[in-house]
């Protein structure tokens, strides 16, 4: 009976040393303990496991469990929010706490995640929103806060660009919790295997998540190239900001649509090559990055499921929904064009263009409904339903090359009645992280390109006068 017991022995002075690294959690006051301190929980564990006189498994008839020597713990890691806010917990000489992320940002996180959970409602009434709409609308409102008054092509001040990385890592630091599960093996100390169901990120979040970080950063450092520009702004009163020695006077393709926003002026050469050349680049890569935030966009919205109250709310005939124009364009049977459908609509403002996606896409989902409807008649009526079933996906997939289409024009067009639904009802925390994410990526992408084009129409018209 000797072995277990200096079995049991070896293995309670383990987990003497393993406690000593959870001690400056237990208690800072007190000094690392070690194992030497720890002599009568051993002889205990030894009486036990020996079954000497005294031990509660002296006199069983049951045969004892072996017992083995376990693995030193290890300190558990920061958990990663802390991680990301470089706050790690390490212990000093006197078990003190040290951590380059102050009281302010820890206060930061406890205020951000309290109207998180109480969704918005702080009084704790229970009229919050829920925990999904809660952190779009958080996202929407920082994205709003920063990137609201922006619009010069200009570095972002430091003070807000701070406060964007250090709320957005708040933010995003629930994805970290967001997990499915997948069996997995575990190697024990013995040398055997074990199956356990592991867990790893979830395959939308795990997709989508880095690829908007990078085109987050991307953008930010379109913005910080514009250190020293050719061009300059005068506000809203036609008074310049900066002196130059040759004015132009200030072109906008805007019109009148805009009149608040800054003006960019050229001198009356206009720009150089290579700064014109520069220009284009940044153009170009912006307009691919807003591409990239709307696809993530869309193909997470086509993923969250539609609310009740909006399939309740659709009308029972397409034809009413898109109109007698619209319908007949779409409904003959030869070749069918929805640039051309558009063009007769004659679409002009960004409000017409938005009722009439909000009528296809009522429309689509009309016709997808009755097309998945099955009918168990007579067999000339199920023909005849087949044959309806084939017309009604034929002017669903129609419908859907016209939204394509109208989106395209306009590329700055708010959300459908739809989306809106979907973002309000949504009760998918990830979803609602990704979605909002790659929405206010998309409109700060398409800023920065409609910025750029300012500049290019105004260097345009000042070397036409030139």
């Amino acid at each position: 009976m000797e072995t277990p017991s200096s079995t049991c022995d070896e293995g309670s002075e383990l987990d003497a040393r393993s406690q000593s690294d959870y001690a400056d959690f237990d208690d800072l006051d007190r000094p690392p303990r070690r194992g030497g301190h720890h002599r009568e929980p051993s002889s205990d564990a030894s009486s036990e496991c020996s079954g000497e006189p005294g031990s509660p498994y002296g006199s069983s008839p049951y045969p004892r469990w072996p017992v083995c020597a376990l693995p030193a713990r290890a300190t558990q890691p920061a958990p990663p929010l802390l991680k990301r806010l470089s706050t790690t917990r390490r212990a000093g000489a006197g078990g003190g706490r040290e951590g380059k992320a102050g009281d302010g940002e820890l206060q930061l996180i406890k205020e951000r995640f309290s109207k998180l959970l109480l969704g918005e409602d702080m009084s704790g009434s229970g009229k919050g929103v829920s925990t999904s709409v809660a952190i779009s609308n958080a996202i929407t409102n920082l994205y709003a806060t920063v990137f609201g008054s922006c619009h010069r092509l200009e570095p972002l001040p430091a003070e807000k660009k701070s406060m964007w990385r250090r709320e957005m890592d708040c933010l995003l630091s629930v994805c970290d919790y967001i997990v499915e599960f997948f069996p997995s093996k575990e190697m024990l100390p013995d040398g055997t295997t074990r199956e356990v169901m592991a867990t790893r990120p979830r395959p939308d979040i795990y997709v989508n998540l880095p690829a908007l970080k990078k085109l987050d950063d991307m953008l930010l450092e379109i913005l910080d190239s514009f250190q020293k520009t050719e061009f300059w702004y005068v506000n809203d009163k036609g008074q310049k900001d900066d002196s130059v020695a040759t004015p132009c006077r200030p072109a906008s393709q805007r019109g009148d649509g805009k009149w608040w926003l800054p003006v960019p002026c050229v001198t009356k050469p206009g720009l150089t090559e290579t700064a014109r050349r520069d220009l284009q680049q940044k153009r170009d890569c912006a307009s691919q990055i807003h591409k990239a935030a709307m696809a993530i966009n869309n193909g997470v919205l086509a993923e969250i499921r539609i609310p009740d109250l909006y399939k309740q709310a659709l009308p029972k005939c397409g034809r009413a929904s898109v109109g007698d124009l619209i319908y007949r364009h779409m409904s003959f049977p030869g070749k069918f064009s929805p640039e051309y459908l558009l063009d007769c609509l004659e679409i002009s403002s960004e409000h017409e263009a938005l009722e009439a996606a909000d009528r296809v896409e009522a429309a689509i989902h009309v016709w997808r409904r009755k097309a998945s409807q099955s009918h168990s008649r007579s067999p000339w009526s199920a023909v005849k339903d087949l044959m309806e079933s084939d017309k009604n996906v034929m002017l669903a997939s129609r419908a859907e090359d016209v939204l394509l289409c109208l989106k395209q024009r306009f590329p700055g067009l708010s959300q459908t009645t739809l989306d809106a639904s979907k973002i309000q009802y949504n009760k998918d925390v990830g979803q609602a992280i990704l979605e909002s994410y790659s929405r206010v990526l998309e409109s700060l992408a398409y800023n920065i390109v409609t910025c750029i084009d300012d500049v290019l129409f105004a260097d345009e018209a000042a070397r036409k006068i030139a």
